[in-house]
This record gives structure tokens, sequence and C-alpha cells, in this order.
């Protein structure tokens, strides 16, 4: 019995490790997509000015943050389920 309550401790961990890991991931990576896409569309009509360029940045830093919010906001509810659970 204690075995197996190591083993699920173990597991909730990972999972949670793993839930926080995708979080900083989309974060990043929705910053850079926009700004890489950005970048490409101002090569490719010649801006002078690369305002598109920031623009898809800003779209890829609120896609980021509204990513990280939903992340967070899922953790929660798993968290609040498992107090629930325990009492």
């Amino acid at each position: 019995m204690n075995d197996r309550k190591k083993r699920r401790e173990k597991a909730k961990f990972y999972l949670e490790l793993y839930d926080a890991t995708t979080i900083g991931f989309s974060v990043v990576l929705s910053i850079l997509f926009g700004g890489a896409l950005g970048y490409w569309l101002d090569r490719k009509f010649h801006s002078s000015y690369h305002w598109l360029f920031f623009l898809f940045l800003a779209f890829g830093i609120i896609a980021g943050f509204k990513n990280m919010f939903y992340g967070i906001k899922k953790i929660n509810k798993g968290s609040n389920e498992d107090n629930n659970k325990k009492t």
C-alpha cells in the first residue's frame, strides 16, 4: 500500500512538471513564431520600417500570455479537484 502511494505521488509530480514545462515552452514558442513570421513578412514585402515584425511579435506575446493563463488555470483546477478528493 505504501509503495502504491509513493508511485502515485511520483506520477503526480511528473505530471505537474510536464504541465509547467509545457506552459514555458508555449510562451517562448508563441513569441518566437510571431516574431519570425513578422520578420519573414517584412522581408517578403520589402518593408523598411519593420512594422509587420512588431505587429506579429505583439500577437505572439499576447498568444503566449493567453496560453500561460489557460495553463495556470488548468493546473489550479487540477489541484482544487485533488484537494476536494482528500476531504
